[in-house]
């Protein structure tokens, strides 16, 4: 394949002439990954890869982490990351994470990583966050063979927000309603296993997350819309309390028997999303006969604090989980 499947013109043809004759340059809707770098002893990296783009906003990004010493195609699992929606970055790991440790565990173990942008509760709500990840899955198998890797053996993983939407991606990978059209067209967004740090599974039954009121600096909520609620679930939703769009926004409404075998990872002190998050979704995959794992951190809080002394062991259970589902080369 080559780089010409990026492109295309805004009306859908390749054969748009301007006045005068001259054609109108192709306009691209993703890049290919190009040429990546080596990071440690164990992986190189392809950065600031332009997986979708989208009129009128930021170009999406990731960065694509690649074993080294791979013979053959490797597994792959795509991180996300939390931030309530409402912040976060690709590269930043939770306080309590090693810089860089989820990235470089799963190249040691022969597992790629692929750590994605998605557009935040203000920029677009949902479902414009799952769609970015859709799209960032139909990339990474558009170029499954310049990166090396296996289309059939993806996984997903993500703590808090990201854990939200990687719960998603593993129950809705047959449901062609929630694609959307961004970026590569024509492959499956579908994962074989997740892995959920501590995320939502059911907006309305979260509860309000009282520290923000009052406590946030000025300058932190400067850009967000007069009288638009601070709380996350609303704002994932437009701001609005409408029950069935928080239900439409929550991974409870897709438990379904088709959906991916899960591994629940969260702390049972939890005072931002409460382990009963975890418990809902629980009940509802074990009520659909779909395979699930639930792992509660003593004395865990959000993004585990107070378990910090735990954390090699609780990454190292997540990299060993997808080495069993997905396999290694």
């Amino acid at each position: 394949m080559t780089v010409d499947r990026a492109t295309d013109v805004l009306d859908g043809s390749r054969d748009v002439s301007r006045p005068g004759g001259r054609d109108v340059p192709p306009f691209p809707v993703f890049d290919a990954p190009g040429t990546p770098e080596q990071a440690g002893g164990v992986s190189v990296v392809h950065r600031e890869v332009t997986y979708a783009r989208a009129i009128g906003f930021r170009p999406l990004k990731m960065d694509i982490w690649l074993p080294r010493t791979a013979s053959g195609p490797t597994p792959l699992v795509l991180w996300v990351h939390g931030g309530a929606f409402q912040l976060g970055d690709r590269r930043e790991l939770p306080p309590t994470f090693a810089p860089d440790s989820v990235f470089k565990l799963l190249n040691e173990a022969g597992i790629a990583c692929a750590t994605a942008d998605y557009r935040h509760s203000l920029e677009a709500p949902f479902p414009a966050q799952l769609h970015d990840l859709k799209a960032a899955v139909r990339y990474l198998r558009e170029f499954a063979v310049e990166l090396n890797i296996d289309p059939e053996r993806f996984g997903a993983w993500g703590e808090s927000a990201g854990g939200h939407l990687v719960a998603l991606l593993g129950l809705t990978g047959n449901r062609p309603d929630l694609e959307g059209g961004l970026g590569v067209q024509g492959q499956s967004s579908g994962v074989s296993a997740v892995v959920d740090f501590y995320g939502v599974s059911s907006l309305a039954d979260l509860p309000p997350m009282k520290q923000l009121d009052g406590v946030l600096p000025p300058a932190l909520t400067a850009a967000v819309p007069a009288g638009m609620s601070l709380q996350p679930d609303r704002m994932l939703v437009g701001g609005s309390d409408d029950q069935d769009l928080l239900a439409a926004a929550s991974p409870i409404s897709y438990v379904g028997a088709d959906a991916a075998p899960f591994l629940l990872v969260h702390g049972d002190s939890d005072g931002l999303v409460p382990h009963s998050q975890t418990d809902l979704l629980a009940a509802a995959l074990a009520d659909a006969g779909v395979e699930h794992d639930v792992v509660a951190i003593e004395g865990g809080d959000h993004c585990f604090f107070g378990a910090e002394d735990q954390m090699d062991t609780i990454l190292a259970a997540a990299v060993g989980y997808f080495s069993r589902k997905l396999g290694t080369p």
